[in-house]
């Protein structure tokens, strides 16, 4: 030891924990666990909200409120994508007037906007951007909103080239070749071809078959739509427990009711 000061004159043995951190420095890999570590609550808390938010609705406005002092405290891209989904979460079931929707919707959008920036290659703030930009020309009315569209067939486009697994991409490009008009590129066939496509990955996904029946629906083909919305209200383990309870079986239901 050197007087005084505590320290031994040789060399001393590394501990466990420095072997793990040496390791993962020449790995490459701390970076990603420190950033795992540091995940933001109010994210982790959206991650599982999102599929259960039916069970307390309020908290919809709570959390959306923390996410926006949050953003404000420290716009990370992680806290950006929580309040890009909340905010369209929002705007679906707690907006009670078209203003507030669209306040929602375009929150959404700056949000996810952000996130982008932040992270240029995120397939998710790239959806979260298409789809709160999507569902803001919906509201707002497809003709108002023509300047909007070439934005979201281009980020569609993005989401598939960085990740064709992102199966909520195909309910998006679906319900825009559905939407639009055939001049400007709505197209029943292609969006029949996008819902099947994410129902492969995941035919649970009851929202991605509301979309086909009523694509089905358009197409005259009354008898297979009664068959997919038949499926919908069956469903016993749907991807998103909330928007089954909270769109997908109200959806359906009317959806069947209007079969002649």
């Amino acid at each position: 030891m050197i007087s005084g000061l505590g320290f031994r004159a040789g060399p001393r043995p590394c501990p466990g924990w420095c072997i793990v951190f040496l390791a993962l420095v020449m790995l490459g890999t701390l970076p990603t666990v420190l950033q795992a570590a540091a995940r933001s609550p109010l994210a982790e808390e959206v991650r599982t909200f999102a599929t259960r938010y039916h069970e307390r609705l309020t908290r919809i406005d709570t959390i959306r409120e923390e996410l926006e002092q949050a953003t404000k405290a420290d716009a990370d891209a992680e806290n950006l994508l929580a309040l890009a989904q909340v905010s369209f979460i929002w705007g679906d079931v707690r907006a009670t007037t078209g203003a507030q929707r669209l306040a929602a919707y375009e929150q959404g959008r700056q949000a996810a906007k952000r996130a982008m920036e932040l992270e240029p290659k995120s397939a998710a703030a790239h959806f979260w951007y298409a789809t709160n930009t999507a569902r803001y020309g919906q509201t707002k009315g497809v003709v108002q909103s023509l300047f909007l569209l070439s934005a979201v067939q281009e980020e569609i486009g993005i989401i598939f080239n960085l990740d064709p697994k992102f199966t909520a991409a195909y309910a998006l490009a679906g319900n825009v070749l559905y939407e639009v008009p055939r001049l400007l590129g709505g197209d029943l066939s292609k969006a029949e071809e996008m819902f099947r496509k994410g129902l492969q990955q995941d035919s649970r996904f009851t929202g991605m078959r509301i979309g086909l029946a009523k694509t089905l629906i358009k197409q005259g083909r009354t008898h297979e739509a009664r068959r997919e919305l038949q499926a919908v209200l069956e469903e016993k383990e749907p991807h998103n427990l909330a928007e089954w309870v909270m769109k997908d079986v109200r959806q359906a239901r009317q959806l069947l009711n209007g079969i002649p």
